[in-house]
């Protein structure tokens, strides 16, 4: 038979036939006296089988080595292998579909998500918190909270090692005490009035004494400080940090390095 009916048989296209040919899957017959191949019973069977080997899931690579070799012996621990790889993307599968159902059920309860999302459920929790807040305190919300809470999924998505036992305490710490996230938002508000101020403005030191006790002690504690103070603290001066600081005003972030300055004071 001519390999367009090989191929009808096999359920294939012509073109697949000759790209396994050419990566040495299924042997390529001699050409007759009329240039054109011969293909037998015994190569439809061959494809038969590749097609079947493909449809489980093996790659063109693992097929070519179960049909190479000892092929019993050897399917049986492919097979083995992409059954493994198959439980671990149907349980991804499962943790993203499940996290899909919670962002279209926040849709449908909110109207729509916040422009950080998505985020981990942990997050999301806390981000409706701080918009009933804003919402129950009235006026526009302050930019710095917007702000907060994108380098909140930031520091999320950053963590190494999924390492978030800062969120978890920060998260602990707020449903403790439901009026943290109000006093939070007093802060947000100081924090806003400083956008156009110069860095010695009488205000700084006032708002990063409140920056420093809006933190909770269990928060402080998981969280860590990412600057050291002394004169190491020019050293921090890089990379993130640098860049962290450099998206405030000059006001705002002179009062944010007086917090933690005190926050660390605080934490030893």
């Amino acid at each position: 038979m001519r390999i367009g009916e090989l191929a009808g048989i096999a359920g294939i296209t012509a073109r697949a036939v000759r790209h396994y040919h050419r990566i040495g899957l299924l042997p390529e017959p001699p050409r007759q006296p009329n240039g054109y191949r011969e293909y037998s019973l015994r190569d439809a069977v061959e494809l038969a089988r590749i097609r079947r080997l493909t449809e489980l899931g093996l790659s063109l690579d693992e097929v070519r080595d179960v049909v190479a070799g000892d092929a019993d012996k050897e399917l049986a621990e492919v097979l083995a292998e992409l059954d493994a790889d198959l439980a671990r993307q149907e349980e991804s599968i499962r943790r993203r579909r499940a996290r899909l159902a919670q962002l279209l059920r926040q849709t449908e309860e909110n109207g729509t998500l916040p422009a950080e999302a998505p985020v981990s459920p942990q997050l999301t929790a806390l981000f409706d918190d701080m918009a009933r807040a804003s919402a129950h305190l009235g006026g526009p919300e302050p930019e710095m909270a917007a702000k907060e809470r994108e380098l909140m999924a930031l520091l999320e998505t950053s963590s190494p090692g999924g390492d978030r036992g800062w969120l978890d305490g920060l998260m602990h710490a707020l449903s403790s005490d439901p009026q943290a996230i109000v006093r939070a938002y007093a802060v947000y508000a100081q924090l806003d009035e400083l956008a156009g101020a110069p860095e010695n403005d009488p205000r700084v030191e006032r708002t990063a004494h409140a920056i420093a006790d809006s933190v909770p002690d269990e928060a402080l504690r998981a969280m860590g400080l990412p600057l050291p103070d002394g004169q190491e603290a020019h050293k921090a001066d890089s990379g993130f940090a640098e860049a962290f600081f450099a998206d405030f005003a000059p006001a705002q972030a002179a009062a944010i390095r007086r917090a933690v300055q005190l926050l660390r004071e605080r934490d030893r």
